[in-house]
């Protein structure tokens, strides 16, 4: 389908605020004009019970996180979130507006990780401190008033990579695999030559690009790419992760590789739900309220949530 024009509309927002990065921007540069679109008094924060920030143990030091709850009950279950930005940019209130939405319609606690960013911190710091923080969870959720026995995983983008990777981590290390994965237009694999990232290459928010960007400021050496917990398609195995829903959009660079795990997953046996929101573009999820096409693409993963985590 054509693009939509909400969609439109918001790559002219985008635009008019400065986030059409080039390849030469700075990484200081595109967190800082990131930061301050998510950080505008323009944008009303959704009311949540509470949110606070606190700390938990990670492998170099203590991990910032964020901490929503929708009430004051003490057996709530809790949703692991890593938020995107290509391990580049990104931080805990480029998605506080995605979590409030999340805790208040899941009726779960969220923790937002504040994971160490490239190039400062290369590959694999990022994942070492999400696996960090999912272990933290299943032993200690208690801290936050959530139940350790329900605990799910998600992110968008390069969170969304780095969900997948923290499932394959879990399933490595002997730990219990997360009620579901929620992996929202993922980063799954090293490529340039999908039809996605040929025809979306440039226009669309996310540029093929900018990809090779990312992943430059990431990885230590080009050999790291094909290494799982970098480019979890590359796993050997897939076999009993976690059930999954995996959404994507139209116009993204990366939507095949994103539908292309979600297959890979469903082929090793894992329950997996793809949903691809039509008309719409990379960073479309929780904004539903201006994309309205985006709604059923949310719906899907708040009902996938609920379903997960059950009743206590």
């Amino acid at each position: 389908m054509p693009l939509d024009p909400s969609a439109e509309m918001m790559l002219q927002v985008l635009a008019d605020a400065g986030m059409t990065f080039t390849p030469d921007a700075t990484p200081e540069a595109r967190r800082a004009t990131m930061t301050a679109m998510a950080t505008s008094p323009l944008v009303a924060k959704h009311p949540v019970h509470e949110v606070g920030d606190r700390s938990i143990p990670g492998p170099s030091g203590e991990i910032p996180v964020r901490v929503y709850r929708p009430s004051a009950a003490t057996d709530l279950p809790l949703l692991l979130w890593f938020h995107g930005g290509g391990w580049v940019t990104g931080n805990l209130d480029t998605h506080d507006q995605l979590a409030r939405l999340l805790t208040d319609e899941v009726g779960a606690v969220v923790v937002s990780v504040d994971y160490r960013l490239a190039p400062e911190a290369k590959f694999p710091s990022a994942a070492d401190d999400c696996i960090a923080a999912y272990e933290w969870a299943l032993d200690r959720a208690t801290e936050v008033g959530a139940d350790p026995t329900r605990v799910a995983i998600g992110g968008d983008s390069a969170g969304g990579n780095l969900a997948a990777v923290v499932a394959l981590d879990a399933r490595v290390r002997g730990l219990s695999q997360p009620k579901l994965q929620l992996l929202v237009y993922p980063v799954t694999d090293y490529e340039f030559d999908s039809a996605s990232m040929i025809d979306n290459a440039k226009g669309y928010f996310l540029e093929t690009e900018s990809m090779r960007w990312f992943w430059d400021h990431y990885a230590r050496t080009p050999s790291d790419f094909a290494d799982p917990r970098l480019s979890p398609m590359r796993a050997g195995d897939h076999a009993g992760l976690a059930s999954a829903v995996v959404v994507t959009a139209e116009f993204d660079p990366l939507r095949d590789q994103g539908e292309a795990y979600g297959a890979r997953l469903r082929d090793a046996g894992v329950p997996t739900t793809i949903v691809r929101a039509g008309g719409l573009i990379h960073g479309f999820f929780g904004m539903h309220a201006f994309m309205p096409p985006g709604r059923e693409a949310w719906d899907v993963s708040v009902r996938a949530l609920r379903d997960a985590f059950g009743e206590a």
